[in-house]
């Protein structure tokens, strides 16, 4: 995985483990909105808090085990800022998919593939964690906000 930018040298750091409902979710995604501002990157925030929503909820969704937890992971170095999430099902690895404009669900791997500069699954001893990265330069020289694309109705998890 040479092309990785983080999360060698880490400027900061945190970790949230959840519980696999969807609260843990809005909780996480505001905790690292909260944060990336506090770290003095607000201009990556909404799409930071946005990577967040999309692989909680799939984390939630389709790697979650009964009372096993999932891992939010938060890491800032002069380059990049990294998500990860990682849960206990490594044997459902996830994959980006062509939803029709009636699917309620299946853009979320599209829209990470389209706001992150990198993204990408890691097999871990118990579970899988999937990662997504933004240049902290090539952000902070974009004005206006998240750059998720119009998916038509695609509702993540809260």
């Amino acid at each position: 995985m040479s092309d990785l930018v983080a999360p060698c040298n880490p400027l900061q750091y945190d970790r949230l483990d959840c519980t696999p409902l969807p609260r843990s979710v809005t909780v996480a995604r505001r905790r690292v909105h909260r944060l990336v501002t506090e770290w003095g990157h607000p201009e990556l925030a909404d799409d930071v808090a946005l990577l967040v929503s999309e692989l909680g909820g799939n984390a939630v969704l389709h790697g979650c085990l009964r009372d096993r937890l999932f891992r939010v992971e938060l890491t800032l170095t002069d380059k990049a800022v990294r998500v990860s999430v990682s849960d206990p099902k490594g044997e459902a690895l996830p994959a980006p998919r062509d939803a029709s404009p009636d699917d309620m669900f299946g853009r979320g791997l599209l829209i990470v593939r389209e706001v992150a500069d990198r993204w990408g699954v890691e097999l871990l001893t118990v579970g899988k964690s999937v990662w997504c990265e933004l240049d902290v330069a090539r952000r902070a020289a974009r004005p206006g906000g998240p750059t998720a694309p119009d998916l038509r109705g695609e509702s993540s998890m809260p």
